[in-house]
């Protein structure tokens, strides 16, 4: 799974925010807020990180079991999705 070259990740204050950029302004209208650990995962799928590698990553980076980890990571990988941000 890869993000779409055109939605790029910027932290702004304490947030997180997911904008288009080139082409994609004209049909995504707005932003994407992300906290910490959305953000983290967000660069991972820019990486082309696949579901197996994102719940690795998250067990490594976070103190969460593998099942929480996995649930947790299905409902942002929808979210992602539903928004129309992955290639």
């Amino acid at each position: 799974m890869k993000i779409k070259k055109d939605f790029i990740l910027r932290k702004v204050a304490d947030s997180y925010v997911v904008v288009p950029v080139g082409k994609l302004t004209l049909d995504f209208n707005g932003i994407i807020n992300l906290n910490e650990t959305g953000a983290f995962l967000f660069g991972l799928l820019q990486e082309g990180a696949e579901r197996e590698e994102l719940i690795e990553k998250m067990l490594e980076e976070y103190d969460v079991t593998p099942e929480r980890a996995a649930a947790d990571i299905d409902i942002f990988l929808q979210k992602v999705k539903d928004a129309d941000v992955l290639e």
